[in-house]
């Protein structure tokens, strides 16, 4: 089916940032406002959670990698099985509502019997939020990827990740400015109320975007069905949910490697808890605010002009870029430039363009692979780019032995990117073989949502 034609008289803001049509307006914005409150509750929270891994030294935040890829196994076929059973509010509503809770808890332990806050629960809580931050904005990708078809998804999750980015923008700015006045109880209960907010928005944007891939109106929003362990069979069987499992774990080695960098060398200028973590969240900030120049300039036109496979790559040449240029120069101003850059890339640009590779996928796929890549398969990239950084720093190497590491893996990572550009492509061409129909139109205008064919400009 042909696509609804531009209307006349878009805004310049819309221009810049994407092809966004009449009838898709209310379901990005309340879908950007979703995303915004779901990253001001985790980036609130960040500074902290660092600040608290820190205490004990690098070591021990190596070991609390290992636990927190252990317990998201443990938990990813839990998300699977209410995946299978529940429809798609009550699984957001047990998501958010479930951290919502856990939130509160640290809060009374915090508040009501400070005493029993020690060494132990900080590593309970570092590894519950790294927990939380995975499974808090996979389930908002993954509905998105589910209303969405591949054609919006190239053209739609660039502005809403701008909601986002404003939201990591917020998050840190209320954390360096509350921190040292109020301490860390007060920003639980604050990140707990904009995960409420979340659930809320969550609930007007599906009411928005019925199913797209079920047209009896009887079938949308039926749960999922399927194994629990479905995903992980899944990215076994399929070359497509293979690659990009591969290259998410690329990506979050990487990240680990600046990661320690980083904590490093806030360790080096800042002595006590709270201090450090208004440091990392005055970094947090200026990262986000570069985010977002990003995200208005450039990743619209990037990712429409020269595709998926172009933006996906643009992350390893500007990762590897970036640690010579530590590597070169070694200072904490140089290593917040790769930090800000390097995070630019991947939420401005890399993102979005990674998350409209999901948009080819079934229902079952788009939940369930979805989790174990975005949970488990990053939480094993963490733990292996953890060892190996602790392993070179052990063996004496210092920036420039990571830099021996980091560039031969870009390459790979760069070209499993473009193959994915590609592999997406093919999937997304109505002429090929198992790829999704497109939309009901009636069932799009009835909710206000434009119905463009996958193959639309």
């Amino acid at each position: 089916m042909g696509a609804l034609p531009p209307p006349r008289g878009r805004s310049g803001l819309l221009r810049a940032l994407a092809n966004i049509r009449r009838g898709e307006r209310a379901a990005v914005a309340v879908a950007a406002l979703f995303f915004f409150c779901v990253l001001t509750a985790l980036m609130l929270l960040r500074p902290v959670r660092d600040a608290l891994g820190m205490s004990q030294g690098m070591d021990q935040v190596r070991w609390l990698f290992v636990g927190t890829a252990v317990v998201t196994l443990a938990v990813n076929p839990v998300f699977a099985w209410l995946a299978a059973r529940l429809r798609r509010f009550p699984l957001l509503g047990a998501t958010y509502g479930f951290f919502a809770v856990g939130l509160a808890t640290f809060w009374a332990l915090l508040q009501f019997a400070p005493g029993a806050v020690g060494e132990r629960s900080g590593q309970v809580f570092y590894v519950w939020f790294s927990v939380f931050n995975l499974f808090a904005t996979m389930v908002f990708w993954a509905l998105l990827a589910e209303r969405f078809d591949a054609d919006q998804g190239k053209r739609l999750f660039a502005p809403i990740s701008v909601g986002g980015t404003l939201g990591a923008i917020f998050g840190p700015w209320l954390t360096s400015r509350l921190a040292e006045v109020v301490g860390a109880p007060a920003l639980l209960l604050v990140a707990g109320g904009f995960l409420l907010a979340a659930l809320a928005l969550g609930w007007w944007l599906l009411r928005l975007l019925p199913d797209r891939a079920a047209s009896p109106a009887a079938e949308r929003d039926a749960p999922v069905g399927g194994s629990a362990w479905a995903g992980l069979r899944a990215l076994v069987r399929s070359p497509y949910l293979a690659g990009i499992a591969g290259y998410v774990l690329l990506m979050t080695v990487m990240a680990t490697f600046i990661y320690f960098t980083r904590l490093q060398m806030v360790a080096a200028v800042a002595d006590d808890t709270d201090a450090r973590a208004a440091v990392l969240g005055n970094i947090d900030m200026w990262t986000q605010i570069a985010v977002l120049a990003l995200q208005v300039t450039l990743t619209g036109r990037i990712i429409q002009r020269f595709g998926l496979g172009v933006a996906l790559a643009v992350l390893p040449v500007a990762t590897a870029v970036g640690f010579a240029g530590l590597a070169a120069y070694g200072s904490f101003v140089v290593l917040v430039l790769l930090e800000a850059g390097n995070r630019a890339v991947q939420r401005g640009i890399t993102r979005p363009a990674r998350e409209a590779l999901f948009t080819v996928l079934g229902r079952e796929d788009t939940y369930k692979a979805k989790a174990a890549v975005d949970t488990f398969v990053y939480r094993g990239g963490d733990v292996l780019g953890a060892q190996v950084e602790g392993a070179l720093g052990r063996l004496g190497f210092a920036l420039g032995g990571l830099v021996g590491v980091v560039v031969p893996l870009a390459f790979a990572w760069a070209a499993l990117g473009l193959w994915l550009g590609r592999a997406h492509a093919q999937r997304a061409a109505p002429s090929t073989p198992g790829s999704l129909p497109p939309p009901a139109a009636p069932a799009r205008r009835a909710r206000g949502v434009a119905t463009p064919s996958l193959d639309s400009p």
